[in-house]
């Protein structure tokens, strides 16, 4: 039986705080796995924002992420070192995984595009991620590093993320990939009662 554990969920606060600071950018992260969806976001890129509220809010993540760096030369540095922190704050919340579901995967729409996305929590770190853009930059910021920041996000939690997305707009494409897979993180952390220890056969993730 799965439960969702955010009504008084007590026994063990997957919650993490992790702070990144180098010569081209400033970090700071505050994530409670167990959350509803608030989200307090600042990097400098509003549409980055955006895209980090979403995941949030349909992954019912509380989230607040203070960020800063060399926007001046461009927005490389600063969204990838936002995917290492990101990363690290959920591999550090999830304790233990024991009696995690591990799994997750949604297929979901936004206007004409489609997103399927699917994770495992086993401590591999794989990307996979096939959604290809006809726009160089969306809102000011590189359609690039949406690639990019997920395999930072996923090398540092080390966690397996399959996404592919089917659409025409670029905007739509690449905010159905931050509502999936803030959904399909969801599905992977909740705790099924059923399971003793870790969720696999080796006895460890």
């Amino acid at each position: 039986m799965l439960h969702w554990f955010r009504p008084g969920y007590s026994e063990k606060m997957r919650k993490s705080k992790v702070t990144r600071k180098t010569k081209e950018t400033k970090i700071q992260i505050e994530l409670n796995l167990d959350g509803y969806g608030t989200t307090e976001i600042d990097t400098g890129l509003p549409f980055f924002d955006h895209m980090l509220n979403s995941f949030a809010t349909h992954g019912l993540l509380d989230l607040k992420i203070k960020a800063s760096g060399d926007l001046e030369v461009d927005d490389h540095h600063l969204v990838e070192d936002v995917g290492i922190t990101l990363g690290e704050a959920i591999k550090k919340a999830l304790l233990e995984k024991e009696n995690v579901s591990r799994f997750g995967h949604v297929i979901i729409p936004h206007d004409e595009s489609l997103a399927t996305c699917a994770i495992d929590l086993g401590g591999r770190s794989y990307l996979v991620f096939d959604c290809g853009f006809s726009q160089s930059e969306v809102g000011g910021m590189s359609t690039q590093l949406v690639e990019h920041f997920l395999l930072s996000l996923v090398t540092n939690a080390n966690i397996n993320i399959n996404i592919k997305v089917e659409g025409e707009n670029d905007h739509h494409k690449i905010e159905v990939v931050f509502k999936a897979l803030g959904m399909a993180i969801d599905r992977a952390i909740q705790i099924d009662e059923r399971r003793k220890g870790v969720p696999s056969t080796k006895g460890s993730l």
